[in-house]
This record gives structure tokens, C-alpha cells and sequence, in this order.
């Protein structure tokens, strides 16, 4: 049973966003104060990625832990309408794993950071940064874990 009205209930599922959430503005300005440059939801990429770091070939995913059927306890499902919610988060994660391989297949490296995640910044900055400025590529001969070097002798992907 529900413990919303519908008005109640209507107005709080119009309220949710899939661009610029609250866990999606926190990775960005994690992102942004480390100097990183990035594109938001680029259509030409599979699953619009929410940050893209093109040269690179970076991209992250922001999800939230209930619509993308996250194990801890924002992701549990409600206990009414089952039926509905379960085949509804179940196709979200297998889209979630379709738009991942896409991306993979393509030379792209992809990062899923969850809502929940979003709290300790500390840690969500060092995952981010060793996530972008990791110099694994995935070339099209099949060697996984290749260094981009420039001519300079300086890795591409490290920061300065």
C-alpha cells in the first residue's frame, strides 16, 4: 500500500530528472575542480554517456541506485507493484550493460559511479582520477591495457 496520494505521488515522479541530477552535479564538479574538460550526454555516443572525456576515450556513467537496480538500500525495490517495478529496473540494467559493451567495442572505457557513492568525496575523487588519468586504451589489434605515450615521452592521460 502505497502511503502517498496520488497527487502526492504524481508530483514526486514528475520531479525526477534523467540530465543534471544531484549525484551527476557532484561527479561534474569533482571533475571540473581537477581540470578535467568534458562533454555532457553526447548523443553520438551509445547510452549518451553523462560525462565524456573525448580525447581520452573516457566516459561515466552517473546512475541512480533505484531506477538502475543498485545492491544497497537505496536501490531496493518498493514493496507494492512488484510486478511493474522489477521488469522495469531489470530492462534499465540490461540496457545498462548493452550501452557499456557498445561503448567498449568502440575503444571507449567506461566508469559507473552510483548515487550512493556520491557521499564520501574523498573517495569519489581518487576513483575519478584514476579512472581519467589511467592511460588504458583498448586498441583495435586486442592488446587491452596499452599506454598512450606522446612524442614528448609524457603519458597522455596524466594531469597537469
Amino acid at each position: 500500500m502505497d502511503t502517498r496520494t496520488p497527487e502526492q505521488r504524481r508530483r514526486i515522479m514528475r520531479s525526477v530528472k534523467s540530465r543534471n541530477t544531484g549525484p551527476e552535479l557532484v561527479v561534474r564538479r569533482l571533475l571540473h575542480g581537477m581540470g578535467y574538460r568534458y562533454r555532457l550526454h553526447r548523443k553520438d555516443l551509445p547510452g549518451r554517456p553523462d560525462i565524456a572525456l573525448g580525447p581520452r576515450r573516457k566516459a561515466i556513467f552517473v546512475h541512480g541506485c533505484f531506477w538502475h537496480g543498485h545492491d544497497c538500500p537505496k536501490g531496493r525495490l518498493p514493496k507494492s507493484r512488484l510486478d511493474y517495478w522489477q521488469p522495469k529496473v531489470d530492462k534499465n540494467r540490461e540496457r545498462d550493460r548493452t550501452k557499456e559493451e557498445q561503448l567498449k567495442s568502440l575503444g571507449w572505457s567506461v566508469l559507473t559511479i552510483w548515487q550512493c557513492e556520491t557521499k564520501d568525496l574523498e573517495a569519489l575523487a581518487t576513483r575519478l582520477q584514476d579512472f581519467v588519468d589511467s592511460g588504458e586504451i583498448r586498441s583495435t589489434s586486442g592488446r587491452e591495457g596499452a599506454r598512450i605515450v606522446r612524442d614528448d615521452g609524457g603519458d597522455r592521460g596524466s594531469a597537469a
